[in-house]
């Protein structure tokens, strides 16, 4: 996948770091494999020693600067022939206002053990967060820091 320059925030030798391009949630970073491997197994050991380091440093770094209540890091791997990616996912209190301000979403109670209406997990604020700042033509607005201000810092912690 081709990423904007003003999107990108590291390149290694295996790694790149960047906003995800098509996410209106600012602080919204992806890890991803430079090779075509689809597989972690199949990386080179240096890059997986590297991974490490970036994965903690990328936690580090975004929460320093949006102190999010949760920071969800994950591996999904649903696209066929995608290299090996992470995703790192701010999620502030605004995002949890606003995921139970929407009703729509409250149908996903109807699912599994009922839980108090206060508690959610990161399925639902994923699948949220997708849904509404990934897919949306109009997103909702956001709070806080601007995208181009949180690359901007990250550039700098990741440097």
């Amino acid at each position: 996948m081709k990423i904007e320059p003003s999107m990108l925030i590291k390149e290694t030798q295996y790694w790149t770091v960047n906003h995800r391009v098509n996410s209106a949630l600012p602080g919204y970073i992806m890890l991803s494999s430079t090779s075509k491997e689809t597989q972690l197994y199949g990386l080179p050991h240096e890059a997986l020693i590297e991974m490490a380091t970036l994965m903690s440093n990328i936690e580090r770094a975004l929460t320093e600067i949006l102190m999010p209540k949760y920071l969800y890091i994950g591996r999904y791997g649903h696209t066929q022939n995608l290299a090996v990616h992470f995703h790192f996912i701010p999620i502030n209190q605004w995002v949890l206002d606003l995921f139970w301000q929407d009703q729509r979403y409250r149908q996903l109670q109807s699912f599994g053990i009922q839980a108090p209406e206060t508690t959610t997990d990161g399925a639902e604020l994923t699948f949220f967060i997708w849904r509404e700042f990934c897919e949306r033509l109009d997103p909702p607005p956001y709070q806080g820091l601007s995208r181009e201000t949180i690359i901007d810092q990250l550039k700098i912690k990741l440097a």
